[in-house]
Parts: structure tokens; sequence; C-alpha cells
């Protein structure tokens, strides 16, 4: 069973109910330290200072806040515990709002709330409640010291606290340069293919359909290293050696979404006829140097 990091009690109205809060994400990363490849031995990273270079130690460490370019107000934990919110262990629901109306770029990170044994009944209330409304309880939640924005909200027959960030976390699209559909110019013909394989391409939402590939590549690639006892060699790579990265091409969008659907599009007669010439030149110039090296070997 998973431990519990928070107890304390949902209220809203005259309605009180026990529970506890369980993390709801599992993250089983891959962890991987940096080492130095001459020993193998972990590397150290050290707390220095920036004009002196001399390491800090940790007693003469604080918090600091730039207000002006290497101008630093400094905050000592006294400061920093005067304007920290007051412990509750509450999670107060001050409105319902309709689920759909919150945008998903503000979800944040999200736990289960588990009711204790007085208030198993109450739980199933509220949780039914939101289902048949489809609405969500928005609160305000202190984890840790840390108070956070919370909406609540039923995922089967579990009821989720997801922690939510603020509408000033997220940068705005109008600072993005982004294209308008005039300026695009797509045509008709182009937006009927991207149509067709959007449709062509329609599946049914699961989520057990996915996983990390990543994460199970990397997890064998490893176990094959730890079977075979093979090391990481402090292999030194050239920059001669290093290609230029391949520029992009321009593509014809139609083109594109025709091979995309399966279908070969026409070749334009302009581009068959400039791939003669340079087929016939690599021709030329391959025969040309085997000439040569009959006549070094005559």
């Amino acid at each position: 069973m998973p431990r519990s990091i928070w107890k304390g009690a949902i209220e809203f109205g005259l309605v009180n109910i026990p529970v506890s809060l369980t993390a709801a994400e599992v993250k089983p990363d891959v962890q991987l330290h940096m080492v130095d490849s001459k020993n193998h031995a972990r590397i150290r990273y050290e707390r220095v200072n920036a004009d002196s270079g001399e390491e800090v130690p940790w007693d003469r460490m604080v918090r600091g806040y730039e207000y002006e370019e290497g101008q630093f107000i400094l905050l000592s934990d006294q400061d920093l515990e005067a304007v920290q919110p007051k412990l509750t262990k509450t999670i107060g629901i001050s409105d319902f709002v309709d689920l759909n109306d919150i945008d998903p770029l503000l979800f944040d990170k999200p736990y289960y709330l588990e009711p204790e044994k007085r208030g198993r009944k109450a739980y199933v209330l509220l949780r039914e409640a939101l289902r048949k409304t489809g609405k969500a309880g928005i609160s305000r939640v202190v984890i840790r010291t840390r108070e956070y924005l919370s909406a609540m909200f039923v995922r089967e027959d579990a009821l989720v606290l997801m922690l939510l960030r603020f509408p000033q976390e997220i940068r705005a699209v109008s600072k993005l340069d982004l294209p308008s559909s005039e300026e695009a110019d797509v045509g008709k013909r182009e937006m009927d293919l991207a149509l067709r394989l959007i449709h062509d391409m329609a599946a049914k939402w699961d989520p057990k359909d996915y996983h990390d590939e990543y994460r199970d590549a990397l997890m064998t690639f490893i176990e094959k290293k730890i079977e075979t006892g093979e090391t990481v060699e402090d292999v030194k790579q050239s920059d001669a050696g290093e290609k230029e990265p391949a520029r992009g091409k321009v593509v014809d969008l139609a083109d594109y979404l025709e091979r995309s659907l399966g279908k070969k599009p026409a070749t334009t007669p302009s581009k068959t006829a400039k791939a003669k010439p340079a087929a016939k030149k690599a021709a030329k110039k391959a025969a040309k140097k085997t000439a040569r090296k009959k006549a070094k070997s005559a």
C-alpha cells in the first residue's frame, strides 16, 4: 500500500470528511549518475563562491533575492517563516466549477484522497455528487509548508486532488510567433487531405496502449552491459569527425499528406529533367577514375 504523506479533512459548508493524501504519480525513472571515466568514481559538486573561487561551508549559506544585477537582499529562515501560510490540515472547498472549464495546462501534480474509517459514507456522497454534476471542487491546501491551489474531481472510484498552476505561471500564447490561417494560405485540397488522414488514424483513447519505450530500451541495454561486464571507455571524438546537420527540405504539403495516406505523388518533369544530367555526370566521373587506375597499374 502506498504511504500517505498528509492527513486532514475535506471541508465544504458544514461537511467534514477525514481523509489521507497519497501521491498518484509514479516516476520509474532510470537513475544515471555522473562518474569519472578514468576510475568510475562518482563526481562531487562543490559550493563555490563565484567571486573568490573558495568553497562555501553550509553555515555561511543563506537565501537571497537578486533585485538588481549583482545586488541581493538576504532572507533568513525567520523571515521566510513569517510569510509562510498557516499550517492547516483541511482542504477547504471554496467553489464548485465545471471540470471541463479548467484548462489542462493548469494541471500540475495529482494526489489521491483516501477516506478515514469514520468518513467513508461522506466520501462516497461527495464522490457521487461530483460524478453526477461533472463539477470540480476548487480549494487551497498546505502541503509541506507551501500553499497550493487545487481542484478535486472524480477518477473511477477515487477522489483526485490535482494541484494547479496559477495562471501567471503559464506563458501567454500571444508571446509566440505563430502563423495565421491567412499567412499559411492552406488550400482546400490540403485541408481535405489532412482531415482524411486524421480520420484514418483516429482511435479510441486507451492509456494502457502507451508506455515509456525509451526507458524499456535503456534498461534492456544496461542489463546487457551488466551481463557482459562491458564498461564505457574514455573515448575522445575529434571535432573534424563531426558532420554538419542536414538542412530541412521544403516539401509540398499536399504531396506529403498523400504519402501519409499511402499514395505516390506524381513526379514533376522539372525534377526528373535535373536528375538525368546529374546521373550522367556521376557516371562519366566514375569512368575517368577507373581509367586512371588502369593506367597506373599498367
